[in-house]
């Protein structure tokens, strides 16, 4: 089991530019155990498309009050620098957040450490049909409220504890993001 720290996290977007976020969920790991817990629907300050707002349930109404994204940016850049950054299909939400980042002209690091999920699952559960969060949290029998960016972060964050304990090699899926890719 890793004594590292990872802050597993899940992001909804409000329509297909991915470049802000309309909702966030962040998972603290530690020692094997989930240790903490985040969710906030974020006020996007852009238009929604009606495809993702089938598929999240995220109204331009519902986020008419909610902070932006620097807003929660202010409380998150702590906790976001104090691990390994995890998501299920790590590339889609790492280049959110970078999008993001960049939208928003926030300057952070660099590079960010950070693993997937969905790769892990593949070396540790070769037999599953597929690797999709939902597939893996049925196998796994973790609670899911499917494209709820909380309870995304939280199943993601059981499903790394479970490819822990069957011994997933960090080395082999820890990567570096190039967080600056998207700065113009």
């Amino acid at each position: 089991m890793s004594d590292r720290k990872f802050v597993v996290f899940d992001v909804e977007t409000p329509n297909g530019n991915n470049d802000r976020m309309s909702a966030i969920g962040v998972c603290i790991v530690e020692n094997g155990k989930v240790t903490g817990e985040f969710n906030t629907l974020i006020n996007p300050q852009t238009y929604f498309a009606y495809n993702n707002i089938v598929l999240t349930g995220i109204t331009p109404k519902m986020v008419e009050k909610a902070p932006t994204f620097p807003e929660v940016w202010k409380a998150l850049s702590q906790v976001f620098e104090s691990g390994v950054l995890v998501a299920h299909n790590a590339s889609f939400d790492m280049g959110v957040l970078a999008k993001c980042l960049a939208a928003y002209r926030i300057l952070w690091k660099s590079e960010a450490e950070y693993a997937c999920t969905v790769r892990m699952s593949r070396a540790c559960f070769p037999d599953s049909p597929n690797h999709k969060l939902n597939t893996m949290c049925e196998q796994l029998n973790i609670d899911l409220v499917h494209h709820h960016a909380g309870s995304d972060s939280i199943a993601c964050g059981k499903i790394l504890i479970e490819c822990l304990e069957k011994g997933v090699n960090l080395k082999r899926y820890v990567k570096k993001y190039n967080m600056d890719r998207f700065r113009q």
